[in-house]
């Protein structure tokens, strides 16, 4: 009598869940772990089953430790680098290099190692704590989660392509950067606007103009070091070749025109000056690339092309925030003029912000600075990242869900891995 009445007992255990008394088996899984995967992926929860519902399929009715373990492998991997065919992305971007279109969409991958998710496994983790290095850092994801959920499984006035863009959307959260920072600006390039983000909050949004579709401003990440106030504008040798040598060759005063000086082979302006004149321009065709000994300066001045202020985060790209001549551009609903810089419409009110937020000088004595048209450094003593991204969708501290125009490409040459 006494031995069925344990033997019911470890039944009902069992039955219950409670079956963890007896430890893991032996793939490392538990019962509770277990019940907890087949939660997460019965709402999918973080967006990342994609290319494995086959394999879904076999765990959902088999329950079976090795295939289990199998997909979570494959979950945290598409949670830490999207259901976008990187591969195929990569080949794009190439392609379209070659057709002389400046392009660069950084895409931050993770490791995700078997042997580390067992090990965590096997130490008891619960599967949040395990997928938690893998979730994307930026309010967007889930944010749009959540809509993406919403509008499927509700009769809400959306389209079959406008729900794919979000669901495209949500994969290229899990692509940036690892940490975002508390203190950030994320700059949206197809909704062409800046916002300075405090803690998830937005503490200042503006208007900003961007790259060309042909001379792309990157996607990238770095942080920001320091903002040069009353700049002078060091031109790019590509932008060199592209845009000023023609019109050098056909009037070498047009240098002094703009306010530009010629030096050799340094932007330093206490290097030797060259005569514009004196050059053979036809050795730096436009068409190609290369290094140029001769280095054309715009001195910093009321007419600079950089304007008064320029914000740098160091990159590869020589890409930076900066304030323009172009103040009419903003008035553009598409802005894409730039050649690759991020061009803002309040300068002064970033650079106040910054000012009073992120460094230790005070603002007298930085108005004192920028109204002496000399240059001079303002060095950031807080973290402030710098994040591009490519949302052309985008959910709003309000909650409303904004599209924009995939002016690059990006939604037709991100192919997801699987069908919606």
């Amino acid at each position: 009598m006494k031995n069925k009445i344990l033997w019911a007992i470890v039944f009902a255990i069992v039955l219950t869940g409670c079956g963890d008394l007896f430890g893991p088996d032996k793939e490392g899984w538990k019962n509770s772990q277990k019940e907890e995967f087949l939660n997460i992926l019965k709402r999918d929860k973080y967006m990342s089953i994609c290319n494995q519902n086959p394999l879904y399929e076999q765990v959902k009715s088999s329950k079976n430790s090795k295939l289990m373990t199998k997909l979570l492998v494959a979950y945290a991997n598409n949670l830490a680098n999207s259901c976008i065919d990187i591969e195929k992305f990569k080949a794009l971007q190439r392609k379209k290099r070659d057709e002389k279109i400046d392009t660069y969409f950084e895409t931050y991958l993770q490791e995700v190692r078997p042997s580390v998710i067992q090990m965590k496994l096997r130490a008891g983790q619960t599967i949040e704590q395990i997928l938690q290095p893998y979730i994307p850092k930026t309010p967007q994801f889930k944010a749009l989660i959540q809509k993406y959920k919403l509008f499927k499984s509700s009769d809400a006035n959306i389209t079959k392509d406008e729900l794919k863009k979000i669901r495209l959307n949500i994969e290229r959260t899990k692509l940036m950067k690892e940490q975002l920072g508390h203190y950030y600006a994320l700059i949206n390039i197809p909704e062409f606007n800046v916002r300075v983000i405090e803690n998830g909050k937005t503490a200042l949004k503006f208007p900003v103009i961007v790259g060309k579709p042909n001379m792309q401003t990157p996607i990238f990440s770095e942080r920001m070091q320091y903002v040069e106030i009353n700049p002078q504008w060091n031109v790019p040798d590509s932008i060199m070749r592209r845009s000023y040598i023609d019109k050098i060759k056909k009037n070498p005063a047009w240098v002094a025109a703009k306010g530009m000086e010629l030096h050799d082979k340094s932007y330093d302006l206490k290097s030797p000056k060259v005569n514009p004149a004196s050059v053979d321009w036809s050795k730096y065709p436009k068409d190609e690339k290369g290094y140029i000994p001769y280095k054309l300066v715009q001195v910093p001045s009321l007419k600079n092309g950089l304007g008064r202020v320029k914000f740098i985060f160091p990159n590869s790209h020589a890409v930076y925030m900066h304030d323009t001549q172009g103040k009419s551009l903003f008035k553009r609903k598409r802005r894409c003029f730039s050649h690759g810089c991020i061009r803002l419409s309040k300068p002064k009110v970033l650079l106040d912000y910054i000012a009073s937020n992120y460094s230790n000088k005070n603002l007298k004595t930085v108005h004192k600075w920028y109204d002496s048209l000399k240059t001079k450094h303002l060095i950031l003593n807080k973290p402030l990242y710098v994040h591009t991204a490519y949302y052309t969708v985008y959910v709003d501290e309000s909650g409303r869900v904004k599209y924009f125009p995939d002016v690059y490409g990006f939604d037709k040459s991100q192919r997801l891995n699987f069908a919606i």
